[in-house]
């Protein structure tokens, strides 16, 4: 009897113990820290949050993890400019009552940076939706005081919902490659353009709406732009894409480099606008077409400054592109369309121009990045060049127009001696004659008369 007595009171103080332990597993105190490569994981198991390294690397990062899928899949990564490079980092609560990470050398080298916490009165608490709370008391406080929700890395989860200020901005930011978590290049998020001006200090929300909970689902922003929709495919046990912002490669940013332009419909996608070549021959040889275009010939209203290109001739002009995707990062302006070119041409800086009726007068000074040929939509484009370079421009299309019609003419007229042989073959006799104008560009025109 004193023997069963005693087994129950050991297996109920061990139960008690596990139930202390689950309960304190997803929670981060100012007595119990995360060592590496100790983890917690949140309540129901989905997530984990803890030390972590890429492949290839001895880099070791704090980061939340899915913890129920059989890959390594990293959600949102704490220390990602600042990773220790040995196993003795550890995440704790400090003094002042923030979350930070520090390596073996007690250096902090990420931290929750509020500040007016009270010291030792708070906890973190890693829950079922991926969100990293940092809390008042062990019981979750009244108030959220800090969260990795509002702090995103590059992934943006089921449950998200970000509370966005238009001024500052909070948004998912790339990785620098897919083994290097450090700041990338890019953000997703939302941007004041089109926001009114006595809006602009409301708080706008983004989140993501899902039609089925039964599928894991998360949106990550790459390291070369593409926002793409990640579903996990139990069946193949990995990641499979689902939407993506992406179409063709021409829709990663800056793909061409400055002033260069991208037509997913030719080979090589990426070209020079015309007036501008190759800054590095080499590398647009091999595909690598980042570094861009120059100008070749500088504009009149630049030939007293030295920009390392040849000298025009004659007064500065505009160069139309139809059907095009507007470069990047445009100086608005409420004027009319005919007033947009003058605007542009008032000004040196000014290197393009475009109108759209929805938008208005668009002005670039710079470098143009993003330009891209549409297929079937987009808006004209104007881009600044000599009257040098425009009249090669024209007489590149002449020259193209005379060769296309000389040689349907030739075409023509032999079609027209095998007819008239075949007439004179059945005893038939026959004049025919036939006018040819070929299409007028600039002051040049061509005028053909036959007689058969």
């Amino acid at each position: 009897m004193r023997n069963t007595i005693s087994c129950s009171v050991l297996l109920a103080l061990i139960s008690c113990f596990y139930l202390l332990f689950a309960t304190a597993s997803h929670t981060i105190t100012a007595s119990k820290s995360i060592k590496d490569p100790d983890v917690i994981i949140s309540q129901n198991g989905v997530f984990r949050l803890g030390f972590f390294s890429l492949a290839n690397s001895s880099n070791r990062y704090v980061g939340i993890l899915y913890h129920q899928i059989p890959l390594q899949t990293v959600v949102w990564v704490a220390n990602r400019n600042r990773p220790p490079k040995d196993f003795s980092g550890i995440l704790t609560i400090s003094d002042d009552g923030n979350l930070v990470v520090s390596n073996g050398k007690a250096e902090i080298l990420w931290s929750t940076n509020v500040t007016n916490l009270v010291p030792n009165a708070t906890t973190a608490q890693l829950l079922d939706s991926g969100n990293l709370v940092l809390n008042n008391g062990e019981n979750g406080g009244s108030s959220i005081l800090w969260e990795s929700f509002q702090h995103p890395s590059n992934v943006f989860l089921q449950t998200m919902k970000i509370s966005t200020d238009v001024k500052t901005g909070r948004k998912t930011r790339s990785w620098k490659s897919p083994d290097d978590p450090s700041d990338g290049n890019f953000f997703q998020g939302i941007e004041p353009f089109s926001i009114p001006e006595d809006d602009v200090e409301k708080t706008y929300y983004e989140t993501y709406e899902y039609s089925t909970d039964s599928r894991l689902i998360y949106f990550e922003l790459e390291s070369e732009g593409r926002f793409v929709e990640r579903i996990w495919d139990a069946g193949k046990g990995d990641w499979i894409n689902g939407y993506s912002s992406y179409l063709t490669d021409c829709d990663v940013y800056g793909k061409c480099g400055a002033f260069g332009i991208c037509d997913s419909t030719k080979r090589p996608i990426c070209s020079c606008l015309k007036g501008f070549k190759p800054r590095n021959i080499e590398e647009w040889n091999r595909g690598n077409w980042s570094s861009g275009c120059f100008r070749t010939t500088c504009l009149h209203c630049q030939r007293d400054n030295n920009n390392g290109c040849e000298a025009g001739q004659g007064d500065d002009g505009f160069l139309k592109l139809k059907k095009m995707k507007v470069p990047a990062f445009p100086d608005q302006s409420s004027i009319t369309n005919g007033e947009c070119k003058d605007q542009c041409m008032k000004n040196c800086s000014c290197v393009a121009y475009a109108y759209d009726a929805g938008i208005g007068c668009m002005l670039w000074s710079g470098d143009l990045i993003d330009v891209q040929k549409f297929s079937n939509r987009g808006v004209d484009l104007y881009i600044r060049l000599t009257s040098s370079e425009l009249d090669k421009w024209n007489c590149e299309i002449i020259v193209v127009t005379t060769v296309i019609s000389g040689m349907v003419v030739i075409i023509i007229i032999s079609a027209l001696f095998l007819l008239r042989r075949m007439g004179q073959q059945r005893g038939e006799s026959s004049k025919v004659v036939f006018v040819i104008t070929t299409v007028t560009v600039g002051n040049y025109a061509a005028f053909n008369s036959l007689l058969l």
